[in-house]
């Protein structure tokens, strides 16, 4: 059953440190089953560690964002019997949201670090996340290169864009 009426978007409150409603949303990606100290620990020390290395960290982060933010997206799309990869723009809030999600997910994935000591109340996520972002802002890394081949894909299917809708 369909709803009535427009849904309100929620206005996400800015974090405590940085004032910014899209570290915010980093902090919220970054937490996993409801423990969002630890969350902000990690995005927080993160940050520290990319101030410790000479950056800005809120410079940076929005750097790598707009670095790793999509401008086009391949969606099926189903005419006659066959399914089509249609190329889309995506929407200003997807596009964030992605971006995110893949920075989020990227330094996840990634390898465990090299410790000469590290200690044992430290999450090993500071140290990855640290490095996604900063690989990141610099144009390189896994969250870059999964934009890399959206686009790619959007750009082989370009002979389908007819299909929108």
């Amino acid at each position: 059953m369909p709803r009535s009426g427009k849904i309100q978007r929620i206005k996400i409150k800015p974090d405590p440190i940085y004032q910014s409603p899209i570290v915010a949303k980093l902090i919220n990606k970054v937490m996993a089953q409801g423990k969002k100290a630890l969350a902000q620990t990690i995005v927080y020390e993160s940050f520290n560690n990319i101030k410790s290395q000479g950056n800005d960290p809120l410079i940076t982060f929005e750097k790598a964002l707009e670095n790793v933010t999509p401008k086009t997206e391949v969606r099926p799309r189903r005419v006659g019997g066959a399914s089509y990869m249609v190329p889309m723009e995506v929407r200003g809030s997807r596009r964030q949201s992605l971006a995110l999600s893949w920075l989020v997910e990227c330094s996840r994935k990634r390898p465990l670090p090299e410790f000469k000591d590290r200690p044992k109340n430290k999450p090993v996520m500071i140290a990855k996340l640290t490095q996604e972002i900063l690989e990141a802002s610099t144009g390189t890394g896994n969250a870059v290169s999964k934009k890399e081949e959206m686009h790619r894909m959007a750009e082989a299917n370009k002979a389908f864009a007819h299909f929108r809708w």
